[in-house]
C-alpha cells in the first residue's frame, strides 16, 4: 500500500490532472457564510423531494446520450419529410434533391453499372461536364443545368457532389467521404449557339441516363455525345433566311401593314440577316451583327415613307425589330434571377442590353441619315394599330412558325408551340384590345399561360420547356414601342423617346417574369416530389438571409 501511494507520488502532476477550480497548493478554501445565496436549482432545507416528473416534461431529469442505445433516426432541424422521388421526371427529381441540404439527401441509386473497380470518378465527371456545357451554351437556365448535372452523377453512383453553374464557367466537386480529399472540375463555355434540336437530344441522353431499364456505359454516353455535337441542323441556311423575312412580314402585318409592307419588311430581314453572317463570317462580336442586321428594315421604311406610296412604313422597321429583339436571353436572365442564380442573372441581362443598344444604334443611325434628307415620319402612326383579329391571329401564328424554325427545333415542336403563341395572341388581344386593360398586365398574363402550357408539354415530352415557350412569346415582344422611343428620340423629344423605351422595357420583364410564373404555376398540376413541403422551397429560402 505505501508503494502505491509512493508510486501515485511520483506520478507528473500536469495541468490536465486537476480541475481548473481547484486551490492552488498553500491556500484554504474559503467558508461560505451563512447569508451567502446558494444556487437558485437548489432544493430548499426541510423540502421533500417530489414524486418523478412524467416522461417528456421539461422538469424531467435528463437522460444521458449512450450509443448503445441511441435515438432510431435523425431528424434535422428544418423538418423535412419523407420524400418519395422515384415516381416523378429526373428534372423534378434532381431539383427537389439539390433544393435540400447535403446531410439530408438520400443515398442516390445507383442507375448504371459501374465497372468492377467502382465509378470512373474522372470520367463522370468529365462527361458530366460536357452535358452541361451543352446545356448552358443552348440557352437553358442554371438551375436546370445543375440539375441535370446533378442527375448524371447519380446515376453512376457518384454521392455527395455540387454542380455549380455561372455564366461562363461550370464546375463540379465530389467528395467521397469525410475524410477523402474532394475531386474538382471545371469547364469553360466559350460558344454559344441557338439550337434547340441539339439541346432536346442531350435532355433525352440524360432522360436515358436517369432511367433504371436503359443500360448506357461511359463509353455509350460519351458516344451518344459526340454525336449530338457533331449533328446537322434540322434546317438549312436558306430555309432560315426565308423564316426571317417571314417573321418580319408577320410581325409587319400584326401591327397594321398591309401587303406592300409585308414583302418590304421580309425584303429588309432577310438583307439584315445575309449582312448579319457576313459579319460573323469575319468573326465580329455578336454587338456589331445586330447593329448591321438593324439597318436594311430600317432603311427601307425610311425610304417608303419618302416616295407617295401611301402605306404605313413604320409597320417595315416594326416588323425587323420583331426579328431583332433578344427575348431568349432575356426569358432565362428573369428566371435565373428568380431562382437565386445572381451571377449568371445578372450577366445575361449585361447580354440583352448590349444587343438593345446594338439594335439601337442600327435604328439611330438610319433615322438620322432620312432626317437629313427630309424624311417626315409620324410618331403617333406606330400606335395606330388597326384591330384586325383575325389576319392578326393569321399573322402572330405564322410569326411563332418562322420564330420555331430559326431556334432550330425539332419538327416535332413547331406545331405545338404555334398553337401555344396562338393562344398567347388571343389571351393578348381580348385582354387589351376587348377589355381595354393597359399592355404590361395583358403582356404578363398571355405570358403566364405560354409558361403553363409550356411545362406541361414538355413534361408530358419529359424535355426541356424551352421549345415550348420561347417561340411562343414572339407576338408579345415589344416592337412597337421601342420603335416609336427611337423615333421620338431621333426628333430631340428625349424625354418622350426614354419614357416608351422605359415602357418597351417593362413590357419585355412582363413577358420573361409572366412565363416563370406560369411553369412555376404548372406545378399545381403535376405531382411534385416533397408536395407536403412544397411550402418550404428551399430555393426560395435561401435567398431570405437565413
Amino acid at each position: 500500500m505505501a508503494e502505491a501511494d509512493g508510486a501515485e507520488d511520483r506520478k507528473p502532476q500536469s495541468d490536465e490532472a486537476h480541475s481548473a477550480f481547484t486551490p492552488p497548493p498553500g491556500m484554504e478554501p474559503e467558508a461560505l457564510d451563512d447569508d451567502q445565496p446558494t444556487s437558485e436549482f437548489a432544493r430548499p432545507a426541510g423540502a421533500e423531494p417530489v414524486q418523478p416528473e412524467p416522461e417528456g416534461s421539461a422538469f424531467a431529469t435528463p437522460a444521458t446520450y449512450s450509443a448503445a442505445h441511441s435515438p432510431p433516426a435523425y431528424t434535422p432541424g428544418q423538418d423535412f419529410h419523407v420524400v418519395q422521388l422515384k415516381e416523378s421526371p429526373w428534372q423534378d427529381r434532381m431539383r427537389t434533391m439539390l433544393r435540400m441540404p447535403v446531410d439530408v439527401r438520400p443515398v442516390p441509386d445507383l442507375v448504371q453499372r459501374p465497372s468492377e473497380a467502382g465509378p470512373a470518378v474522372g470520367r463522370v465527371l468529365d462527361l458530366t461536364l460536357r452535358i452541361g456545357e451543352l446545356l448552358l451554351a443552348g440557352g437553358e437556365g442554371a438551375e436546370d443545368v445543375e440539375a441535370a448535372m446533378f442527375a448524371v452523377t447519380r446515376s453512376y453512383g457518384l454521392d455527395r457532389c455540387e454542380p455549380t453553374v455561372t455564366f461562363t464557367l461550370l464546375s463540379i466537386t465530389h467528395q467521397p467521404s469525410l475524410v477523402d480529399h474532394p475531386v474538382s472540375a471545371n469547364r469553360t463555355v466559350r460558344r454559344r449557339g441557338t439550337d434547340y434540336n441539339r439541346l432536346s437530344a442531350v435532355y433525352r441522353l440524360v432522360d436515358d441516363i436517369s432511367a433504371p431499364e436503359i443500360d448506357i456505359s461511359l463509353e455509350e454516353a460519351y458516344r451518344r455525345l459526340a454525336e449530338i455535337r457533331r449533328n446537322r441542323h434540322p434546317y438549312p441556311g436558306w430555309m432560315l433566311t426565308c423564316a426571317a423575312g417571314l417573321l418580319a412580314g408577320a410581325a409587319s402585318t400584326l401591327v397594321g401593314g398591309g401587303v406592300l409592307v409585308f414583302i418590304a419588311a421580309a425584303l429588309g430581314a432577310i438583307l439584315g440577316d445575309r449582312l448579319a453572317w457576313l459579319c460573323a463570317g469575319r468573326g465580329l462580336p455578336e454587338f456589331y451583327q445586330f447593329v448591321v442586321a438593324a439597318m436594311p428594315p430600317a432603311a427601307i421604311g425610311v425610304a417608303l415613307n419618302m416616295t407617295a406610296i401611301d402605306v404605313k412604313a413604320s409597320a417595315v422597321i416594326t416588323g425587323g425589330l420583331f426579328a431583332l429583339l433578344p427575348g431568349r436571353a432575356l426569358v432565362a436572365a428573369v428566371q435565373d434571377g428568380l431562382t437565386g442564380f445572381y451571377i449568371t442573372a445578372s450577366a445575361r441581362l449585361l447580354e440583352v442590353m448590349y444587343l438593345f443598344i446594338g439594335i439601337i444604334m442600327g435604328v439611330l443611325v438610319v433615322l438620322y441619315v432620312g432626317l437629313q434628307f427630309d424624311a417626315s415620319p409620324r410618331p403617333e402612326e406606330v400606335l395606330e394599330i388597326q384591330e384586325r383579329p383575325l389576319i392578326q391571329i393569321a399573322a402572330s401564328m405564322v410569326l411563332v412558325f418562322t420564330f420555331a424554325i430559326l431556334l432550330q427545333q425539332e419538327r416535332s415542336t413547331v406545331l405545338i408551340v404555334t398553337l401555344n403563341g396562338g393562344v398567347a395572341w388571343v389571351t393578348f388581344g381580348a385582354l387589351h384590345y376587348a377589355g381595354e386593360i393597359p399592355p404590361v398586365p395583358s403582356t404578363a398574363i398571355a405570358a403566364g399561360l405560354v409558361g403553363l402550357f409550356g411545362q406541361l408539354f414538355s413534361r408530358y415530352r419529359f424535355a426541356s420547356a424551352l421549345p415550348y415557350t420561347t417561340a411562343a412569346i414572339g407576338p408579345l415582344l415589344p416592337g412597337s414601342a421601342t420603335y416609336y422611343g427611337l423615333l421620338l428620340i431621333a426628333e430631340n423629344r428625349l424625354n418622350e423617346g426614354l419614357g416608351s423605351l422605359v415602357n418597351a422595357a417593362a413590357i419585355a420583364l412582363a413577358i420573361a417574369i409572366g412565363v416563370n410564373l406560369g411553369s412555376e404555376t404548372s406545378r399545381l398540376f403535376m405531382r411534385i416530389p416533397g408536395a407536403a413541403s412544397a411550402a418550404k422551397r428551399r430555393a426560395a429560402k435561401r435567398t431570405r438571409g437565413f
